[in-house]
């Protein structure tokens, strides 16, 4: 691999682990934001939703506006978003304006992973498959050790540092990259005179917009039942809602010419359909425990975000150390071992989880988190493998980025099933019922395995 290759994909990854860093670093950082706010936890969960649902939309959306107005300039215009609003986030005078700047910088950093992987595949031509691993661990390193990083900074600086320690990231990376990302060349597919009908067509906004406002519904509704603590008519409307503007989405995108989520491909490739609903339900479980850990060392336990954070880095030291064994398992024998013997470290992590108690040895937490850890190092390269097993060499790329979606709702439903079990504050009985939870997940991920091929 030249010097170049090397320099511009380091200027890649600088800016896509914005993403998965800033969506692990908050989870340290709830209890604190909970006290700021005075919100109870269900309020203050929307910190993550918002960015998770930001992100499911946005990565899409830029990989088509990529296509029309240019990948360096989509890229460097994530950059210069995720810079101000870097700036801008710590100084919310409301949690209202919080979830606004986590939004906006959901979208910039949305604009890098949308990207970042097609600059490396057109402009990386000797040993692609190397630079693309390589750009997975900056992905997964970043949101395994974000839980570390944040601990750290908040422990010393404050909730407010966990935006602060991204300015030194997108300066590097937009200093790198205006000088090693080539620049684009003239669009073939638009002109200036697109008008904007036809644009929103392009991009499916209306499938945006159905898709938004039905899952911010449906979630709103649940969750505010669970927060008060009884079913109102208000709350049970809200979520009608919610489910009708999703069906209506659904309907929609199997009719649209530029689907924002292109349903029709399920149907089409089940094999593929199946790695998705795999994926989604491992994110529900690992990312439930990614954010559930975090507070319950530090309402239950009473642990500093320091030394959560330092505990949290169990999961992530794991994580990337399995991750490089686990491809060479992988190559030698197909993905079905590899996913099965994730699928039993989670089942034994999750009933770990529910023999806790508020005394329980801290070397326990680690254990789980050990387990969990190396699991998800063998879910990140196995059900990539599936993925290319499973999908035609054409829709590669539609592919990998429903891959996407799906670790991003699964993400949301964790955060959904969390705000459910727990209701208005965190607490040990809401703990042990996820415990449970977990351990029924993942036992139906020990039976989805069983399906993917060996070689």
């Amino acid at each position: 691999m030249s010097v170049r290759s090397k320099w511009l994909m380091i200027s890649v990854g600088l800016g896509i682990l914005l993403n998965p860093l800033n969506s692990s670093m908050v989870s340290v950082a709830i209890p604190s934001l909970q006290n700021m706010f005075q919100l109870d936890f269900t309020g203050v969960s929307w910190i993550i939703f918002a960015f998770y649902i930001a992100s499911s939309i946005a990565q899409p959306v830029m990989g088509k506006a990529s296509d029309l107005f240019g990948r360096r300039k989509i890229f460097l215009a994530g950059l210069v978003v995720s810079f101000i609003t870097s700036l801008l986030a710590p100084l919310s005078p409301s949690f209202g304006w919080l979830i606004v700047f986590r939004i906006v910088q959901a979208i910039g950093t949305s604009m890098m992973v949308a990207v970042g992987m097609a600059i490396v595949r057109i402009h990386i031509t000797e040993r692609q498959a190397t630079a693309l691993s390589v750009l997975s661990i900056f992905l997964s390193g970043a949101a395994a050790i974000g839980p570390f990083i944040g601990g750290v900074i908040i422990h010393w600086w404050g909730w407010p540092a966990i935006f602060f320690v991204n300015i030194p990231f997108v300066v590097l990376s937009f200093l790198l990259s205006w000088w090693n990302i080539p620049r684009d060349e003239p669009s073939t597919t638009v002109t200036t005179g697109m008008s904007f009908r036809k644009w929103f067509g392009l991009i499916d906004v209306s499938g945006i917009l159905l898709f938004t406002v039905g899952l911010v519904a449906l979630l709103f509704g649940l969750l505010s039942a669970k927060s008060s603590e009884h079913i109102s008519l208000e709350n049970v409307m809200i979520s009608l809602i919610g489910l009708a503007l999703l069906g209506a989405f659904v309907r929609h995108e199997l009719k649209a010419k530029s689907p924002f989520i292109p349903l029709r491909t399920f149907a089409k490739y089940p094999m593929m359909t199946w790695v998705y609903i795999e994926f989604m339900t491992v994110n529900v479980l690992f990312y439930a425990l990614f954010f559930g850990i975090p507070s319950y060392l530090q309402v239950i336990r009473h642990v500093s975000e320091f030394h959560t954070g330092i505990l949290m880095l169990t999961l992530g030291l794991c994580s990337l150390v399995a991750s490089p064994i686990a491809g060479r398992w992988i190559d030698k024998s197909g993905p079905r071992p590899a996913l099965l013997l994730s699928a039993i470290l989670m089942t034994l992590g999750s009933v770990w989880i529910v023999t806790l108690n508020p005394t329980s040895p801290v070397i326990s937490v680690c254990l789980a988190l050990a387990a969990f850890g190396i699991s998800n190092g063998l879910n990140n390269v196995g059900l990539q493998a599936a993925l290319f097993q499973s999908s035609p060499k054409e829709i590669i790329g539609v592919a990998s980025g429903l891959f996407n979606t799906s670790r991003n709702l699964g993400a949301i439903l964790s955060s959904l099933l969390i705000g459910i079990v727990m209701g208005g504050k965190f607490n040990f009985a809401g703990f042990q019922v996820l415990g449970i939870i977990l351990t029924v997940i993942a036992l139906s991920l020990v039976f989805m395995s069983r399906r993917h091929r060996a070689h």
